[in-house]
C-alpha cells in the first residue's frame, strides 16, 4: 500500500506541475496586470513568472523529470515486483508472471500519468488560466528559487541554443493585430458581441493603419467658396449648400484661407443683408496628407472648427477631413439620398465596386490580403497600381484570384469596377 500511495502522490505532483505550466503560459499579461491593480493575491508573482517564462519552465521541467524518474524507479519497480509475486502465487509460471506483472503496472501508471498527471490538469488550467496562475505562482516561484542553480543552467542552455539558430528565446510580440481580429471573430461566433460591434472594431483597427488621405473627402468632391466670385454667386452657393461648414479660398483651391460656419451667416442670408465673408472665416488646421488618421483625429479634437484642410508635400490642396469622415471609416458610410453604395453584390457572385471605396474595406469584403506597404488608399488606386497607368474602360487585371474590370470612367477617374472571381 505504501508503494501505491507513493505512485498516486507522484502522479498528482506531476499534475500540479502540468497545471502550473499551462496556466502561467496561457495567462494574458494584460489580465494579470489588472489583477495586480486589484490587489489579487498571487497576481504579482504570476505576472513575474509570465514575464520571465524561461526560468519558470526550467523549474517545471526539472520537477516533471524528477517525478517521472521517481515514479519509474520507486513506485513502478516496487509495484511491479509486488504484482509479479501475486501472479506467481496465483499459479502463473515465473517467466510469464514477471513480464505480465511489470507490464500491467507500467500500463496503469502510464494511463494514470497521462489522464491525471497531464490531460485533466491542462484542461482545468485552460478554463481559468489567470486565476489558477495566481494560485500556483507563489509555490512555483519558491521551487524556482530552491532549484536555482539547475534552473539557471537549463535556462542559459536554452537561450544558447536559440542564439545558435539566430533566434530570441522570448516572443517579439505578445499580441498581433491578426490575433485580435481572430479573437473578435470568435467572440462574434459565440454570441459574446454583435456583428455590428465586430465590424466597428475592425473599422477601428483599419483606421490605425490608414493615412489621412485614406479617409479625407478628396479635392474633386469638395464644395468650396471662391472669394473672387461675385457676391451674388457666393450668396447662392451658401443658400444651396447642404454643408454646415464650407472651406473658403481665394482664386484657386491651393490658396485656402479657412472655413466658414453657415449657421453664423443664417441671419444675414435670410434678411438679405450685405456682409463681409472674410469676417466670418475661421482658421482650420492644415495637415499633410501622409499624417496618420488617428493623429488627424487628435488635431480635429483640438481645432476651433472640426474640419482640417489636407495638403500634399508641394502645398497643393488635396481635400478635407471632418469627424464624420473618421466615423465613416469606423462604422461605415452614411448614405444620403443622392449617394451611391460602395459595393453591391450581384446574383452571379460578382461585385460592383465604387472606385472611391477604401481598399482595406474592399479587401475585407472580398477576403483578400493586401501588402502592408502601399501608396494607394482606394479600389481605383489598387487597379492603377496593378496596371501602372491610368486605365481605359473595359481594361482588366487579375489580383489575388479576382478579376478587376474597369466598367465606367468619370473623365480620367475610375468610377466603377466589376470584380469577379476567377474560375
Amino acid at each position: 500500500m505504501f508503494e501505491l500511495a507513493v505512485a498516486v502522490a507522484l502522479i498528482a505532483l506531476n499534475g500540479a506541475f502540468a497545471l502550473s505550466e499551462l496556466a502561467v503560459v496561457s495567462s494574458r499579461k494584460s489580465r494579470l496586470r489588472m489583477m495586480v491593480e486589484a490587489r489579487r493575491p498571487g497576481a504579482q508573482a504570476a505576472l513575474t513568472l509570465a514575464e520571465d517564462p524561461g526560468r519558470f519552465l526550467s523549474a517545471v521541467q526539472i520537477g516533471i523529470t524528477l517525478v517521472g524518474i521517481l515514479s519509474g524507479a520507486v513506485s513502478g519497480a516496487a509495484l511491479g515486483e509486488r504484482l509479479t509475486e501475486i501472479l506467481f502465487e496465483a499459479g502463473l509460471s515465473k517467466p510469464v508472471a514477471d513480464p505480465l506483472g511489470y507490464g500491467i503496472v507500467i500500463a496503469i501508471i502510464t494511463y494514470l500519468s497521462v489522464i491525471i498527471g497531464e490531460l485533466v490538469p491542462k484542461h482545468v488550467a485552460l478554463r481559468d488560466p489567470e486565476g489558477i496562475a495566481c494560485f500556483v505562482a507563489r509555490p512555483m516561484r519558491l521551487i524556482s528559487r530552491i532549484a536555482l542553480p539547475a534552473v539557471w543552467l537549463l535556462d542559459a542552455s536554452t537561450r544558447a541554443v536559440f542564439r545558435l539558430f539566430g533566434q530570441e528565446a522570448s516572443s517579439a510580440s505578445a499580441v498581433t493585430e491578426e490575433e485580435i481580429r481572430t479573437i473578435v471573430a470568435e467572440a462574434e461566433t459565440a454570441g459574446v458581441i454583435e456583428t455590428d460591434e465586430r465590424k466597428m472594431i475592425a473599422g477601428v483597427l483599419r483606421l490605425g493603419d490608414r493615412a489621412v488621405r485614406g479617409v479625407m473627402t478628396p479635392r474633386t468632391d469638395v464644395h468650396w467658396i471662391d472669394l473672387d466670385k461675385a457676391p451674388e454667386e457666393i450668396r447662392a452657393m451658401l443658400v444651396s449648400s447642404p454643408h454646415s461648414r464650407i472651406p473658403v479660398g481665394e482664386g484657386n483651391p491651393d490658396n485656402m484661407l479657412g472655413v466658414v460656419q453657415v449657421r453664423e451667416l443664417v441671419k444675414a442670408l435670410i434678411e438679405n443683408e450685405r456682409f463681409d465673408l472674410r469676417a466670418y472665416i475661421r482658421s482650420a488646421p492644415v495637415l499633410p496628407d501622409t499624417l496618420d488618421a488617428l493623429d488627424a483625429l487628435t488635431a480635429l479634437q483640438a481645432a476651433d472648427v472640426p474640419m482640417a484642410l489636407i495638403h500634399d508635400e508641394y502645398g497643393h490642396f488635396d481635400g478635407l477631413v471632418t469627424p464624420a469622415d473618421i466615423l465613416d471609416a469606423i462604422a461605415g458610410a452614411f448614405h444620403s439620398e443622392d449617394s451611391e453604395p460602395e459595393a453591391v453584390q450581384r446574383q452571379d457572385g460578382s461585385w460592383l465596386i465604387a472606385g472611391w471605396m477604401p481598399v482595406d474595406e474592399m479587401a475585407d469584403q472580398l477576403g483578400i490580403k493586401l501588402e502592408s506597404s502601399r501608396d494607394y488608399e482606394t479600389a481605383a488606386g489598387l487597379v492603377i497600381a496593378k496596371l501602372q497607368r491610368l486605365p481605359e474602360t473595359g481594361e482588366t487585371c487579375d489580383i489575388a484570384g479576382w478579376r478587376f474590370e474597369v466598367v465606367d470612367l468619370d473623365g480620367r477617374r475610375v468610377d466603377k469596377i466589376l470584380v469577379s472571381r476567377i474560375a
